[in-house]
């Protein structure tokens, strides 16, 4: 390994990084765990290891998960149909389809409260989807977290994404990570901050961004969809944290949201329990789509609710998000926050931090410690 505390430091001394924490597992044992800056601009030195943050849609992995656990103990493949639990829903979907943003639901035309999950649920069901599902895939950024929050609810009969997240892996793992932050771990969470503009043009980035300006396209739609919680000023405060948006409303430390990955990374074993069964481990790093992204804009690749390096024909990498290995996944979040599993190697990656960047992939500051991590 080279030195991935160099490129830590750097964020600070060359990328106005505020603060930050890097946490690093190898076979189900943090092998590198770094923290520097402060919560706020006006603090000093008040970051360490169990400072808390929004991780934005990074938080999407531990939810997709909590679906995939449940469904296994239902007994339910992915290939059935949402429907069975969910008849309301006009759109045919399985929960292949679902977990990996080919349901064709990342818009509404309906503006119900992002903090009102019946009337999202409602908007959902009777939505036109934007292409008939299972012919093509785009990001869902924001309904993808009711859509997964609207199963587990009726598999389960009234728990929430977050409840059973707690019960079966962050309870057991002791992990700072949750969907839906409880009061008393407030006064932990630091204040994120917006990204400084910068030059687009040119990136494979600028069509998406291009498109986020223009109120009428798929892609500002789905930003869009529901209302609420669009400025990150919004993402301060509690009402924010306790809501449990399984899309984009995880908080956690880079330990806590590492410890998740390290479970996955560890062929789902943590202490001598199996807390994954091998089988939920497959869902998460086979690959169902790869292509372009109606959403994104971009060449993307999911599995059933993980983000994986998108390949090319030849079956190489077109980015390295997250490592060499084809079998690593993970999910990245707005702003810079990025956390993965790649099992072949047993290495869990988690980065978090407050000051945010614009654009929309993985950006150097946790990339790099991503190459120091894999170089030989």
């Amino acid at each position: 390994m080279a030195d991935p505390a160099i490129e830590f430091a750097r964020n600070f001394t060359e990328y106005g990084e505020i603060g930050a924490s890097l946490s690093v597992w190898q076979h189900g044992r943090e092998i590198l765990s770094l923290h520097r800056g402060s919560r706020t601009r006006e603090e000093i030195d008040t970051w360490n290891a169990e400072t808390l943050v929004p991780v934005w849609s990074a938080g999407k992995g531990p939810a997709a998960l909590t679906l995939l656990l449940i469904l296994d103990a239902a007994g339910i493949p992915l290939t059935d149909p949402v429907q069975r639990v969910w008849p309301e829903l006009k759109t045919p979907l399985t929960y292949a389809r679902l977990l990996s943003h080919q349901g064709g639901l990342p818009a509404l035309d309906l503006r119900p409260s992002v903090f009102d999950h019946a009337a999202v649920a409602g908007a959902l069901a009777v939505q036109e989807p934007a292409w008939h599902p299972g012919t093509a895939h785009g990001y869902h950024p924001r309904t993808f977290g009711f859509l997964v929050e609207e199963c587990v609810r009726r598999i389960t009969g009234g728990q929430s994404t977050g409840q059973v997240l707690r019960d079966r892996i962050t309870g057991p793992l002791s992990a700072d990570f949750w969907i839906g932050l409880p009061p008393s771990e407030h006064h932990r969470v630091a204040r994120i901050y917006p990204g400084r503009a910068r030059d687009l043009s040119g990136t494979p980035e600028a069509d998406f961004f291009a498109a986020l300006a223009n109120p009428e396209s798929l892609t500002r739609r789905a930003f869009a969809s529901p209302a609420g919680l669009h400025a990150v000023a919004d993402m301060n405060q509690p009402a924010a944290w306790n809501a449990g948006l399984a899309a984009f409303g995880g908080v956690g430390s880079a330990r806590g949201l590492g410890q998740i990955y390290a479970l996955l990374a560890n062929r789902g074993i943590w202490d001598g329990r199996q807390l994954v069964p091998e089988r939920v481990l497959m869902q998460l790093h086979t690959p169902l789509v790869n292509g372009p992204d109606k959403v994104l804009l971009l060449p993307t690749a999911f599995s059933a609710g993980a983000m994986m390096d998108p390949l090319a024909s030849d079956g190489t990498k077109l980015r390295r998000h997250f490592g060499p290995s084809l079998q690593a996944f993970g999910h990245p979040g707005a702003g810079g926050s990025h956390a993965f599993a790649d099992p072949e190697h047993g290495i869990a990656f988690a980065y978090v931090m407050n000051q945010m960047e614009q654009g929309l992939m993985p950006n150097v500051k946790s990339l790099r410690a991503v190459d120091a991590i894999y170089a030989p």
